[in-house]
């Protein structure tokens, strides 16, 4: 019996929704490629329009969308992304979104709550997606929302390695803002040498969004630089509290270091008023001029969401990226 056999390379496309071009060109310009052209446009009532420029048959897509405000148009924009390409028959479809949508709601605090950080895997894996690769998920336990392949990359070994350039010979603390994050200081602590752990107790109103009253600090603080670490700032309110509470238990310096810059006002006049030294995050949602601050240094998370994409095209492994942690 005959057989026909395709004979062909694979090919790498990269489509980028319009909430981040920045990032999105500053990743296709670390993988020596070009974005795929798109006709990307919003119609009098709202609805969003995006068709491919060029043939995406048979290629391996990836869809970058940055999702800061107003978040549900870039999460729709995103979908129709995803569900144009797969029916312009693009093989596979990897969604890359930098800042999870919706990952604060990962779980049930109260009765009759939703699970949206679920829902929007859900809506991914029917809008066409196969695989989903984002940075610093609120909580792991999103990877198993979705029916397949998650690349959970971490932004740790970036920013460690910068706040190392920043502290020289002072004694380093690593300082959790609550008690859920503490696995992840403890990456933190042996980026830095194995500098010691902190946490900062505080409590949260449930029926109350975006505040938190931070109360105190258990560790050992006192003549220290501590490393304040969270994986998002939302409004600041947070963050800020808890760098006074270190301040007022003896803290020599306080660096924030935080992944997502989410930033929703009153954010920057917090952050900058707050007492820390310096404020990094890295730029997986945009920031604009007016949310910047002199304290804000912003380092790109381009290089590793390429490094990432190429090793996913090539069937390698994301994993070897984080001396085998991710």
């Amino acid at each position: 019996m005959s057989e026909i056999t395709a004979h062909g390379e694979k090919k790498l496309v990269l489509a980028a929704g319009r909430a981040h071009p920045e990032l999105a060109k500053e990743i296709a310009k670390e993988l020596g490629t070009e974005l795929l052209p798109l006709d990307a446009y919003d119609f009098a009532n709202g609805e969003i329009y995006v068709r491919a420029g060029e043939s995406v048959r048979g290629t391996d897509a990836f869809v970058i969308q940055a999702h800061p405000a107003p978040l549900n148009n870039w999460l729709m924009e995103q979908l129709i992304m995803i569900d144009s390409l797969k029916r312009a028959s693009a093989k596979r479809i990897t969604v890359v979104s930098p800042f999870y949508p919706y990952a604060r709601q990962d779980k049930k605090g109260r009765g009759r709550e939703p699970i949206s950080a679920r829902l929007v895997a859900d809506l991914y894996k029917t809008a066409g997606a196969d695989r989903i690769m984002s940075v610093d998920l609120h909580t792991s336990q999103i990877q198993g929302f979705f029916d397949g392949p998650v690349d959970h990359l971490m932004a740790i070994p970036l920013l460690a390695d910068y706040i190392r350039t920043r502290v020289g010979s002072d004694k380093v603390t690593v300082v959790s803002p609550d008690t859920g994050r503490v696995r992840v200081a403890e990456q933190w602590a042996e980026r830095l040498g194995g500098a010691p752990l902190a946490f900062v107790h505080k409590s949260r109103d449930l029926t109350v969004p975006n505040q938190a009253v931070s109360k105190t600090v258990v560790g050992q603080i006192e003549g220290r630089t501590c490393v304040l670490i969270d994986d998002m700032i939302d409004t600041g309110g947070t963050i800020s509290g808890a760098v006074q509470v270190l301040k007022n238990a003896g803290a020599k310096d306080v660096i924030i270091a935080a992944t997502h810059a989410v930033f929703s006002d009153p954010a920057a006049r917090r952050l900058s008023e707050s007492g820390a030294r310096e404020v990094v995050v890295t730029n997986t949602l945009p920031i604009t001029a007016d949310k910047r601050f002199p304290q804000l240094t912003v380092l790109s998370i381009a290089p590793l969401i390429a490094r990432a994409i190429r090793e996913v095209f090539d069937d390698g492994s994301v994993t070897s990226l984080f001396d085998g942690q991710a």
